[in-house]
């Protein structure tokens, strides 16, 4: 069953896009590919602290090991032009669910969510950042971005670009 719009376009927002947002784009394209669905999915960083850099070395193991290739990925800060660029933007947790209000400007077009908000029995939930663990944490970061993938192109297939959150 395809999307009764196919003009999604997704948009994933963590701190500084090299562990939870890249991976939530990784594994969001792949669950779209599967699906057979034609999604288009970014991801950046509300801080500026690594533009132009690829994921972490372990966001990009972790998304190997699980069949997605998100070593090409480069960082980047969100953007007012994102906010009507995107049909929906996800936050990966509070602290940049706040940033992402604060810097929304009136035209934005965009729907906004936490990620989890996806996940039946999640909402509300962040996903917590890997960057100061070890490989267990990127892993359980993983897990999480891709149920909630998995969940949003569910939603997608049934409500097509009006999916609320």
């Amino acid at each position: 069953m395809e999307a009764p719009n196919n003009n999604i376009s997704v948009l994933f927002v963590c701190l500084g896009n090299i562990c939870r947002s890249p991976m939530a784009q990784g594994a969001m394209a792949d669950a779209a590919r599967k699906a057979g669905l034609d999604i288009r999915v970014d991801s950046v960083g509300t801080a500026a602290y690594h533009i132009g850099h690829t994921p972490d070395p372990r966001a990009i193991a972790t998304a190997r090991a699980n069949g997605v290739d998100i070593g090409g990925l480069f960082g980047r800060q969100l953007t007012a032009q994102d906010f009507t660029d995107f049909t929906h933007i996800f936050a990966l947790d509070g602290a940049n669910m706040a940033g992402i209000k604060a810097r929304a400007p009136r035209h934005s077009t965009a729907r906004i969510a936490m990620l989890l908000d996806a996940v039946e029995g999640k909402e509300g939930t962040s996903v917590p950042d890997p960057y100061y663990g070890d490989e267990e944490g990127f892993v359980a970061c993983w897990d999480l971005v891709n149920e909630a993938a998995i969940a949003l192109i569910e939603r997608f297939k049934r409500d097509g670009v009006d999916a609320e959150f």
